[in-house]
């Protein structure tokens, strides 16, 4: 949708202005608070109400090369002004559209406001080895890969046209067609399996004794107890009559501290940033006037829409053949070796605060709005693409 695509174009000044205290089109901006504003140093110009700091200015005339190579020209500094004064131009039409109220704005600019208030002490350099080692030894089984089994499946469901001794029937003779040739269960079950796996031959993927979102666990209890390439008796769910066959089989592996040390950081240091997090909120809550309409809120019902994991991709929809639901592919150095994800709070921004290249804008991960990542000097200006679409950096003058 245009506005939305619009949104992430002017999103930058939204936040910008948002956490500098400026003043909205016609005095209606969120900005406007009796709370101590950051001081933007002296205000050069206005446009419509908003204030242009001289510190806002100095910082992008910081981005442009002097023409001359010493300082910035008369006419170079007046570039820079107009510069600014277009973006106040495009934040006071878009709150006047309303584009601060779209969800996908608004998470950006708490990503922001978390970055700037609660994340910016958080450094690697706050945690020692020692730290990270006595971690790793207290959560051990948080870096174990456990044994699974690749497990594959037909299903034959119980129907008002098919009732309970017709589909049991249907599963026996099944059985006995692919018992007689292990290697046909995949033809097989691509051909009459009646569960979402249908379409990859009845793969499910590689599955630990835990088992995974979706499948019942006697399916997983069943497979553990099966040989690599046994056929399982025909067995009844509440989704129908089962047969399984193991495919294949991983044996349970522990990396040493070395090789999981990248992934202890990350965890030590999400679990630091979720308590600030907690802390923070709960600091405003606590003035907070929030009002629920309990009424309305259990009138809303709401449907499940999963569908099947995807083996390999720890994702939904698409599924790659023989790949394990939620593990994560190696990386150098021993890395990526499946851990508890952090338990990340909607619209949190994973990682260092302040990281990322200059003037870059980079959506964000699941259940995250889009990240904006600060620019430093010799960043470009973020400008609306051509018809309302999304934004593109533009490099200032003097740099291109």
């Amino acid at each position: 949708m245009r506005i939305l695509r619009t949104s992430l174009a002017l999103v930058c000044l939204l936040g910008a202005v948002a956490c500098n205290g400026g003043e909205g089109a016609g005095g209606n901006s969120p900005a406007t608070s009796s709370t101590a504003q950051p001081d933007i140093g002296e205000i050069i110009a206005r446009v419509n109400g908003i204030p242009i700091g001289s510190k806002e200015f100095e910082l992008a005339a910081s981005r442009v090369s002097p023409a001359n190579g010493d300082s910035l020209s008369a006419e170079e500094k007046k570039q820079v002004l107009d510069g600014l004064v277009e973006e106040k131009l495009l934040y006071g039409e878009a709150l006047k559209k309303g584009i601060d109220k779209d969800p996908k704005v608004q998470k950006v600019m708490v990503n922001t406001l978390l970055r700037e208030e609660v994340y910016a002490t958080v450094k690697n350099s706050d945690f020692t080895d020692d730290m990270l080692m006595a971690y790793y030894e207290s959560h051990k089984s948080e870096f174990i890969v456990p044994e699974k089994v690749q497990i594959k499946r037909i299903l034959i469901k119980v129907t008002d046209a098919r009732p309970d001794a017709a589909a049991k029937a249907e599963a026996e003779k099944i059985r006995a067609e692919v018992l007689g040739k292990p290697d046909s269960f995949k033809d097989v079950a691509a051909r009459v399996s009646e569960d979402p796996y249908k379409r990859r031959g009845g793969d499910i993927g590689f599955v630990s004794k835990e088992g995974k979102p979706g499948l019942d666990t006697a399916i997983v209890e069943k497979a553990f107890e099966l040989p690599t390439n046994a056929i399982s008796e025909v067995f009844k769910t509440t989704e129908g009559y089962n047969i399984v066959q193991v495919a294949a089989r991983r044996e349970q592996v522990e990396r040493t501290f070395q090789q999981m040390k990248g992934s202890v950081l990350r965890k030590v240091k999400n679990d630091k940033m979720k308590s600030l997090y907690d802390e923070y909120v709960a600091k405003i809550r606590q003035g907070a006037d929030i009002k629920i309409d309990e009424s309305k809120l259990a009138a809303i019902e709401i449907k499940s829409s999963r569908r099947p994991m995807a083996p390999g991709t720890g994702l939904e929809g698409e599924e790659g053949e023989g790949g394990e639901e939620g593990e994560a592919a190696p990386t150098p150095g021993g890395e990526g070796m499946p851990v508890p994800p952090p338990e990340l709070k909607p619209g949190m921004a994973p990682g260092a605060p302040g990281e990322g290249k200059p003037g870059q804008l980079r959506p964000g991960g699941p259940g995250e709005g889009g990240q904006l990542r600060p620019g430093g000097p010799g960043g470009g200006q973020l400008r609306p693409g051509p018809g309302g679409g999304g934004g593109s950096l533009k490099p200032t003058e003097g740099q291109k």
